[in-house]
């Protein structure tokens, strides 16, 4: 299987909008990507590898610090934004079926509240600017890609924006997440980076600085992903599979450990869109494939799962 790599010039953030007849094109692009992949690049979307290289960078300065600094901006320090903060490593579980928590650690931008408290030492100066400001890119980003999947099904524009209005406020979890993978000395039996695992929302953009995903493909091999640079991967979410009646299928992924030997580093950055808490998720062709569901107990529950304290 290869990853298909389809052209967003036409809706890149740097224009106003898109004319009626790039958007049919692009959404059958799109479209037929997702069907018969399932995971996507976008190229030229205008969000630039310098963007990207400058969050990870502010990234590693903060991953680099030492816990006992690290803790004090900690998931579920917030008390009206429990996932945002830092998880530190071997903390999440995200296989439970896995014998071992993950090898990464990272750090979940999930509300741009004003009361949340952020680092402000030197060493990492302009880490929740840096943050923020990607985060609304990718926020409009993904909105635009909505529109493109909204059209490729031909559904009422409203089915999917009008459940994602909240997108930065603390009745949605959408999130921006850091993630550092460091250098792996030894592994328990079972260990990986990250555990296979669909993901719980609508779509999400992924940035990565090297390979390491592998994608479970309907086949039943894992297939690793390759790394584009200026490229973004997208790949659907669970609540999008359910909305469509499963049209578009949340595959299941992991990140593996590196080859024996090789001591490098690896960063991420994922952009996770997820519906508004109270939304309702119905299948838009109106079948009952699925049960209506409300994202924040399908999180919740999902959540519940993953973590190790």
């Amino acid at each position: 299987m290869s990853f298909p790599v389809v052209d967003f010039s036409a809706f890149t953030l740097d224009v106003e909008d898109i004319c009626p007849t790039d958007l049919d094109r692009l959404s059958r692009d799109v479209k037929e990507a997702f069907t018969r992949v399932g995971f996507v690049f976008l190229d030229n979307t205008g969000i630039t590898q310098a963007e990207v290289d400058g969050v990870m960078e502010a990234s590693r300065r903060f991953f680099l610090q030492p816990d006992r600094f690290k803790k004090a901006f900690s998931r579920k320090s917030f008390p009206n934004c429990p996932l945002h903060g830092w998880i530190p490593m071997e903390t999440e579980r995200v296989d439970p079926g896995s014998l071992a928590a993950d090898l990464k650690e990272s750090f979940n931008m999930t509300s741009l509240h004003p009361d949340i408290k952020w680092p402000s030492t030197e060493v990492v100066a302009g880490f929740q600017e840096t943050m923020a400001a990607f985060y609304q890119r990718c926020k409009v980003l993904s909105l635009r890609i909505l529109k493109v999947l909204i059209h490729s099904l031909a559904l009422d524009p409203d089915v999917f924006l009008s459940a994602h209005r909240l997108v930065g406020t603390d009745e949605n979890t959408t999130t921006l997440r850091s993630i550092y993978y460091p250098p792996v000395q030894v592994a328990k039996e079972g260990q990986l980076r990250c555990g296979q695992h669909s993901d719980y929302g609508s779509i999400t953009l992924l940035f990565q600085d090297s390979k390491g995903l592998q994608v479970l493909e309907r086949s039943g091999e894992f297939i690793t992903a390759p790394c584009i640079p200026g490229a973004i991967l997208i790949n659907i979410g669970d609540m999008m599979q359910r909305w469509t009646s499963d049209q578009f299928v949340s595959l299941v992924h992991r990140v593996v450990l590196p080859p024996a030997g090789d001591s490098t580093t690896r960063q991420s950055l994922a952009f996770f869109l997820m519906p508004d808490d109270e939304a309702v998720i119905a299948c838009a062709d109106g079948s009952d494939k699925y049960q209506p569901v409300k994202l924040g107990a399908y999180l919740a529950e999902r959540i519940g799962n993953i973590y190790s304290e």
